[in-house]
């Protein structure tokens, strides 16, 4: 315990190996975090689900924060109901039998460009007739533009820039930017007109007791804390669970590889014989395999799995350079008089490996076991990225496999790729600084340097 204490006391002289602990912590109360708020079951069914479950986000859109390094304002994606707008609601039954819903949407926008679209959520109850709602929008300046005329289902979606009577009647692409441009400005590029705007959708049933809501949702080019993908899937959700998957695969590889690679040189070294020959050879045999092209062959023609193919990764690791190096340690170790003492006095073959031979390499254990933390969690991410990832599991892999599918960097969607290569890399970082500092603290040569 006295041992403990001083060789912590010794790392914390070490800037490095302080800045290491603080992201190892933050990484791994992001992942408790995320374990707890995004149950996985729940997460996985999300994830996975339709486009239709996406439906508020806009697709491809940018981090919301972007705005604050941009001088040309950005749309910010929203959404607005009755349940956030109490007061837009309003409801006139007339002597006819007839009712008249009226939703009133008032939002300021004060952007430097257009947003994807604007787009009308309908769901309805109602027994024979459907309603019929007129969609009127008010501009800043007081015009007012008769925007559709929409016969509503139980759920309907109106969509602007899918309007092909706008279409037509604008000879454009993107209705939705002709209805928020500034008519004073002429020429082929448009600019927003700024100020308050009120949407009306007024709502006509024959039936008294039918129900009508709308939801109002522009879909900005930036939406939420880290932006979304091509399917208008939120991306934090994948970045927060990329951060156990990432640190349980890394820790686990580094960690088993680690023990059953020191437990197979101690065992070598100690009983010798045939047994010291069988494991030298197939150490031997195995640094010639192309283990990378293995971990492919097995996620293509056996199972993508994130557990089959950490098992294979840690079977593939054991038997490297670094058990020769062990081995090395431990033959001088086995020649120590302190083990001469414990077979003296009747100490069994297992009991002299674990109590006697194995402490004396934990100290040289423990900064290859830091430092091989992210190249497990880098070897992850590769697989993914050529598509061998865990089917299942959101990734920070799986992201940048989407992004270079969708050819993000060629359509400017930088955040799709920097946002998990960051994590990548701050995720390296971490351990690799921690190791390095562990490694001047335990190892005598490089002690004080």
């Amino acid at each position: 315990m006295q041992n403990i204490k001083r060789a912590f006391k010794e790392l914390l002289r070490y800037p490095s190996a302080i800045v290491g602990i603080v992201l190892i912590l933050v990484l791994v109360g992001v992942a408790v975090y995320t374990l707890f708020a995004l149950p996985y079951n729940e997460t996985i069914a999300l994830w996975r689900a339709s486009e239709e479950s996406w439906k508020y986000n806009p697709r491809n859109a940018a981090p919301a924060w972007l705005n604050i390094f941009n001088s040309k304002k950005q749309p910010l994606s929203f959404l607005m109901n009755t349940e956030t707008n109490p007061e837009a609601l309003f409801v006139e039954e007339r002597d006819d039998g007839t009712k008249n819903i009226i939703y009133t949407y008032t939002f300021d926008y004060e952007a430097d460009d257009f947003p994807q679209d604007l787009v009308f959520f309908f769901t309805a109850t109602y027994s024979d007739r459907n309603p019929f709602a007129t969609i009127m929008l008010t501009t800043p300046d007081g015009r007012e533009i008769r925007v559709a005329d929409v016969g509503v289902d139980t759920a309907t979606t109106y969509r602007v820039s899918q309007d092909q009577r706008l279409i037509k009647k604008y000879n454009t692409t993107s209705p939705q930017e002709v209805l928020l441009a500034d008519p004073n400005i002429t020429g082929e590029d448009l600019v927003p007109l700024k100020g308050t705007y009120t949407m009306v959708i007024d709502i006509l049933t024959s039936e008294t007791d039918s129900e009508i809501s709308v939801e109002l949702c522009l879909h900005g080019t930036l939406a939420g804390p880290f932006g979304t993908d091509h399917l208008r899937r939120d991306l934090t959700i994948a970045l927060l669970w990329g951060t156990p998957v990432a640190l349980s695969f890394g820790l686990l590889a580094s960690v088993g590889t680690s023990i059953l690679t020191m437990g197979f040189a101690a065992a070598g070294a100690w009983y010798g014989g045939w047994i010291d020959e069988l494991i030298n050879r197939i150490t031997e045999i195995n640094l010639v395999l192309p283990f990378l092209n293995i971990l492919i062959m097995i996620g293509t023609f056996y199972s993508k799995s994130v557990w089959t193919i950490l098992g294979a990764t840690i079977i593939l690791s054991i038997f490297t350079a670094a058990i020769k190096t062990y081995r090395a340690i431990f033959l001088q170790v086995k020649e120590s008089g302190y083990v001469e003492a414990a077979k003296a006095y009747g100490a069994g073959n297992l009991r002299i490996i674990i109590q006697y031979m194995i402490p004396r390499i934990i100290p040289l254990l423990l900064p290859t076991l830091v430092i091989g933390v992210p190249a497990f969690v880098f070897l992850e991410a590769s697989l993914a990225v050529l598509g061998l990832g865990d089917p299942v599991l959101p990734t920070w892999g799986k992201i940048i496999q989407n992004a270079n599918q969708n050819a993000a960097l060629y359509n400017g969607w930088y955040y799709w790729i920097l946002e998990p290569a960051v994590l990548l890399m701050l995720t390296g970082l971490a351990f690799s600084m921690l190791g390095y500092s562990l490694d001047r603290v335990f190892n005598p040569r490089l002690r004080g340097q």
